[in-house]
């Protein structure tokens, strides 16, 4: 709890805007720069007047200055002394002495490590704005036999909406006329589409919560090809969309700047700084010298305590970090992300579309009873290919694709049975594709044996459908999400580096997890978990001290991502909702970048702690030099700057890395 309140005392508003908006204090950071280059250099040029460097170097102060000012403004009146208003003195005494370079250059290193920390902070709005978007703005209500298009805002429970076919769902609610198949790929995370039917007896209804899955929709999930007309059971304000932005909403905002080590430094050294600064200005009062020596000693070490490398010391590693993620296809959202990544212990993944290819695959296309295999095929592919059903286009791509069957269009009449699978005549006898309930009902026999084999296939979380035709059953298809073929060595790699648990967290069937789990090697898998489950998963590990990151793709993932230690997305594939939200992106797609970008963030980690200590070291060096008189202005300048230089080059090496 104290790292935490440590963060959220920290965590400022620095959406400070400007002329330039949002992201004015980075480019008046670069402004500062410039201006300290030209003056720098003007005052070198033996025609050039003492007047025009000055200018630039004054320009330099207020660009530099300008949000470095505002913020330590902001800190005194809560009573608090940090390195921004040592900067600022540190910059007024140099301008004092005549020293406007040295004051320009610690006010433009400064102004750059502090715009570069806050830079890609404050991510929560964009986050609501796209879970928002997700949700329809308008419903189509159902009053007596005519139809009004109302603001979703206007709903009342109870009330009763048309869902038009392929169209999103405008509340939670519970079907009550008319069966389609809903795509709640981005509420559940499941790949396959789901069957929805009208629930028969509304009178008395249990909790939203329980009841059967079969008949309850979600704000925001698609329609397929049916009419439906939907009771009302949440308002917009409970909806699943409206709870998934107030998840992110609370956690987004209590995101903190990175550099907690240099916080802690600073709330002892300033003060101590400020406090002997100010009694060295009186010292010709103890000893035997002018005024003027004890303000030049005093600003000697006010100088010699302003902390050039500190100040650039993680923003330098950060950038170059982030720099080399992204030269591989990661975006890494600032330095805590950064630094979080090397400190996992724990990573949870959703199934679809992260651990697996995120769409229906099939698996087995079976004879049965002796029937011949190639037929059996060619009748498949025959019926299924008159269907729109997600499952029927699945199977025959692969039907066309890896078993090469090609189509001879005897099949006709085809029809949904929605629940249940299709029914259609091909060569002059009937034929059905679907669950073992349609075979029943068409008084088709599923032998033992069969039988035995269908269990088996659905432990291993296979969605099975059985084909019959002239009153016998004549085969079985299987169909499964299969998992990426990068998922176990990425998985197998990642213990290598010292992960020890490899979670998955999935709106999936557990058996379909419990299958993929042992497939590549998960630690765990949890299925059945809808956004608040997924959530609190990832919380009981939190709250055990587990330093875990979230790695999913969709809407139902923002959540647990936003409570995780670091939430990283699957790019390329993700919603806009998971990019938003993730510290993390992975914009290729690859889980293998995985390993890679932790190792990063360890490199890291280290490069930043040596840059802390040397800058540290350099100063309590500099202190007492200039305070016993071993080193002047000029010389603690120089030390800076060099000093500053080291950390930078140090950084760099990041650049260069790679993952053994």
């Amino acid at each position: 709890m104290e790292h935490q309140h440590d963060h959220e005392k920290h965590n400022h508003n620095h959406d400070h805007g400007g002329i330039f908006g949002k992201r004015t204090e980075l480019y008046f950071a670069i402004l500062s720069g410039v201006f300290f280059l030209m003056g720098l250099i003007l005052a070198r040029v033996p025609w050039a007047t003492p007047w025009v460097s000055l200018v630039c170097y004054i320009l330099a102060y207020v660009f530099g200055g300008y949000f470095t000012l505002l913020e330590a403004i902001g800190k005194i009146r809560k009573g608090e002394f940090e390195i921004d208003f040592l900067m600022i003195v540190a910059a007024i005494g140099a301008a004092y002495i005549d020293r406007w370079g040295e004051g320009a250059l610690l006010l433009f290193l400064f102004s750059l490590g502090h715009s570069l920390e806050h830079y890609a902070m404050n991510k929560a709005s964009k986050s609501i704005k796209a879970l928002g978007e997700l949700s329809p703005k308008t419903a189509l209500l159902k009053n007596g036999g005519d139809l009004k298009e109302i603001p979703v805002e206007e709903l009342r429970l109870n009330d009763i909406i048309v869902v038009k076919p392929n169209t999103k769902i405008a509340a939670d609610g519970v079907v009550v006329k008319g069966s389609s198949s809903i795509d709640q790929s981005s509420i559940t995370g499941e790949s396959i589409p789901v069957d929805k039917t009208a629930i028969h007896d509304i009178s008395d209804l249990p909790q939203f919560e329980k009841l059967d899955p079969s008949h309850v929709v979600f704000t925001g999930t698609i329609n397929g090809d049916s009419m439906l007309e939907v009771q009302v059971l949440k308002l917009n304000a409970d909806a699943t969309i409206s709870r998934l932005v107030k998840m992110i909403n609370e956690v987004e905002t209590k995101k903190s700047p990175t550099q907690l080590t240099t916080k802690k430094f600073e709330k002892w050294f300033v003060p101590i700084v400020v406090v002997l600064v100010i009694g060295l200005c009186f010292l010709h009062l103890i000893i035997d010298e002018t005024v003027q020596d004890s303000l030049y000693r005093a600003i000697s070490v006010l100088v010699a305590s302003s902390p050039c490398a500190l100040a650039i010391s993680t923003p330098s590693a950060v950038i170059s970090g982030i720099a080399r993620a992204a030269n591989k296809g990661v975006i890494i959202k600032g330095g805590r992300a950064l630094e979080d990544l090397g400190s996992l212990t724990t990573i949870a993944f959703d199934k679809t579309g992260t651990l697996t290819e995120g769409k229906p695959r099939l698996i087995n296309a079976i004879a049965l009873n002796g029937y011949d295999k190639k037929e059996f095929l060619e009748l498949v592919l025959d019926v299924e290919s008159l269907s729109d059903h997600p499952l029927a286009r699945a199977i025959t791509k692969d039907l066309k694709d890896e078993y090469k069957v090609e189509n001879s269009n005897r099949s006709s009449n085809m029809e949904a049975i929605q629940g249940k699978g299709v029914v259609g005549q091909y060569n002059g006898g009937h034929i059905y594709i679907g669950n073992g309930q349609l075979m029943k009902e068409k008084g088709i026999q599923i032998l033992e044996e069969i039988q035995d084999q269908i269990d088996q296939l659905q432990k291993e979380g296979q969605t099975i459908m059985l084909v019959g035709y002239k009153q016998r059953a004549i085969g079985l298809l299987s169909v499964m999400d299969v998992p990426r073929k990068s998922a176990a060595p990425t998985l197998e790699r990642l213990r290598k580096i010292g992960i020890k648990q490899l979670i998955m967290l999935t709106g999936d069937h557990q058996n379909v997890a419990d299958s993929i789990a042992a497939q590549i090697g998960l630690t765990e898998a949890k299925g059945n978990l809808l956004p608040e489950d997924k959530v609190k998963a990832i919380g009981e590990y939190v709250n055990k001290g587990i330093k875990i990151a979230m790695v999913g793709d969709g809407v139902n993932d923002a959540p647990a991502m936003a409570n995780s230690t670091v939430g990283i997305a699957m790019g390329a594939a993700g919603s806009d909702v998971a990019l938003e939200t993730a510290d993390v992106a992975l914009m290729s797609d690859r889980i293998e970048s995985l390993p890679f970008v932790i190792g990063l963030s360890r490199k890291s980690k280290s490069i930043i702690k040596q840059n802390l200590w040397a800058s540290m070291g350099i100063v309590a060096f500099l202190i007492p030099a200039t305070l016993f008189g071993f080193a002047n202005i000029g010389v603690a300048v120089a030390i800076h700057e060099g000093s500053t230089i080291l950390v930078v080059i140090n950084a760099l090496r990041l650049l260069r890395y790679n993952l053994d």
